[in-house]
């Protein structure tokens, strides 16, 4: 393992440089913004592929990097870090450092993006007969265009450069380095993990610095890498199939960062799911919030219902920030941080999907996305974070209107410790809450209940200006009259039913008529082939998604 106490080291990239210029014996270099930024002057002077005699920084470049310093990006500190090695360089007698030109204006830097710097920087190595070095392929292009000696060294890290891939062992869930502590790593799988040591050096802020450095260097240039979002004192990246969050101060009280990439990716087969549940996912299911608490398999499991739509021909997109997700090619994925919700939906709608994966639904634009998505008609598969399926539920109360929420979700799953840990359904109902008798009590009920066995868990309603999530504990019918709860499992050759309750025999019941009875094994599981004549009446009854019960 590399210790991350090392600093930073990148391999030579001389092929990189493209120019109509000579990179040694310059007299007078000017840089751009970009050239500073990716520290391309200092590491190919170090290297002695750089030569000149004075290098001129332009005032607008040194105001458009404090801006992003103040506005607390951290591409500006990487800029003054370079300007900082650069007058060092300038110190040794290396050669003279100077600044020139105008300062800019409040427009120029705040609509730096546009080109009005880039173009200031140009004017100023045009007057000066100076050479201008690049790492920006629009900005070489003007320049070689308007006659101007013009370097261009694009930013060249690779795949094989990044020194935090080499943190992570194959059982590594995830890697957290901490200013002041030694570095972690949390081991093992979703449910099962331990929080463990990786090195015994603590970590310094210039090691984490130089590391952030990498990760934004990597998230600016390789392909499938991303800068999702971008705060003052924050940052969340994703780098390949890495997804990283930066923290330094002033927002946190150190520099901290967590590197967390995906330990196993599942097939849906691989949950062992009951056949009723499998058909509802495939067939109807199109208001889908898949739950659990952070850390226990949400998105592994989304990944793998989304592989499987793709796989059925339907048109799958995502919503995702960051893009994390190990996703098909055909699936595109769209980031929730580099676009407005209403250009979202926009783009959803012009495209048509059958299917749209959000992952994760957090705040209240998000829950309306979802549910205006929803409602549009496109069949919607939600991520959220909550401690059990109900909370996840909840989590609309108040974002949409009570009645609608049946029509938004269909389908609750929620993950447990990598497993589909319970499953409900929702539908709407005119009648008295459980506990309530008279009938001028009815109103509109949400019922939730558990998929499998059809066993009513909880009600929502609402009771005078409060809307109440209710827990229903006595059920309707006496235990013995109640249906057997079981789950059904399909092999090659037999139905599979494994029972939750204890029984001797059961009453086999489709669409309300008694078929047979059955004995119950010691394992509390009946087993039916499927081409006797009760097992063509159940391949029946599920194609027609008839009610099959046992009493």
């Amino acid at each position: 393992m590399v210790s991350p106490t090392k600093r930073i080291r990148r391999k030579s990239r001389e092929s990189l440089i493209k120019t109509n210029a000579k990179t040694t014996g310059i007299t007078k270099l000017v840089p751009d913004t970009s050239a500073i930024i990716n520290i391309v002057i200092s590491k190919q002077f170090a290297k002695g592929k750089l030569k000149f005699k004075e290098l001129i920084l332009h005032n607008a470049m040194l105001s458009e990097l404090e801006n992003q310093a103040n506005s607390g990006r951290e591409i500006g500190f990487i800029g003054l870090d370079e300007i900082k090695r650069l007058r060092e360089l300038a110190n040794k007698k290396k050669f003279k450092l100077t600044f020139a030109g105008e300062q800019p204006t409040i427009e120029e830097i705040k609509f730096a993006k546009k080109g009005g710097i880039d173009s200031k920087i140009r004017k100023l190595a045009e007057d000066l007969k100076a050479t201008m070095i690049t790492s920006d392929m629009v900005q070489a292009e003007v320049g070689k265009a308007t006659g101007m000696d013009v370097i261009h060294i694009p930013s060249g890290i690779t795949e094989e450069d990044l020194t935090f891939p080499k943190l992570f062992k194959p059982d590594y869930m995830s890697v957290h380095l901490k200013e002041g502590a030694l570095p972690r790593a949390k081991a093992g799988k979703p449910g099962a993990w331990k929080f463990i040591e990786i090195d015994k050096n603590i970590l310094k802020s210039e090691e984490l610095e130089a590391i952030s450095d990498e990760i934004i260097e990597a998230a600016r240039s390789l392909k499938n890498s991303f800068l999702e979002i971008e705060r003052k004192g924050s940052l969340i990246a994703q780098v390949k199939q890495y997804r990283i969050v930066v923290t330094r101060p002033p927002l946190s009280n150190s520099w901290e960062i967590t590197i967390v990439r995906p330990v196993k990716k599942l097939e849906l087969k691989d949950y062992k799911l009951d056949i009723k549940i499998k058909a509802r996912l495939l067939e109807r299911a199109e208001g889908i919030l898949i739950s659990g608490a952070p850390g226990h398999g949400k998105s592994t499991f989304a990944q793998a219902l989304a592989k499987v739509y793709s796989e059925k021909k339907k048109v799958v997109k995502s919503l995702e920030a960051p893009r994390d997700l190990q996703l098909p090619p055909e699936i595109t994925q769209l980031s929730t941080a580099k676009a407005s919700h209403q250009e979202l939906k926009d783009i959803l709608l012009l495209t048509r999907p059958d299917y749209t994966l959000y992952d994760e639904v957090r705040d209240a634009p998000d829950f309306k996305l979802f549910a205006d998505m929803r409602l549009s008609g496109v069949g919607m598969v939600g991520v959220v974070h909550a401690a059990n399926p109900i909370d996840a539920i909840q989590r609309f109360i108040g974002k949409v209107e009570l009645g609608m929420i049946p029509h938004i979700l269909d389908t609750v799953i929620f993950i447990k410790d990598g497993k589909v840990a319970k499953v409900f359904g929702l539908k709407m109902n005119v009648k008295c809450p459980t506990g309530m008798n008279d009938k001028d009590l009815a109103r509109p009920v949400v019922d939730i209940y558990d998929f499998e066995d059809g066993t009513l868990e909880y009600e929502i309603y609402t009771f005078g200006d409060a809307t109440v999530v209710m827990p229903v504990h006595n059920k309707a019918k006496n235990k013995s009259q109640a249906p057997l709860r079981y789950r059904l499992k399909e092999s090659k050759k037999y139905f599979e039913f494994y029972f939750l309750d204890h029984a001797r025999r059961a009453d086999l019941t489709i669409n309300g008529e008694v078929l047979a009875t059955l004995p119950l094994s010691r394992s509390r599981e009946i087993r039916i082939f499927k081409k006797s004549g009760l097992g063509k009446a159940i391949l029946e009854a599920l194609a027609k998604r008839e009610e099959i019960k046992f009493e």
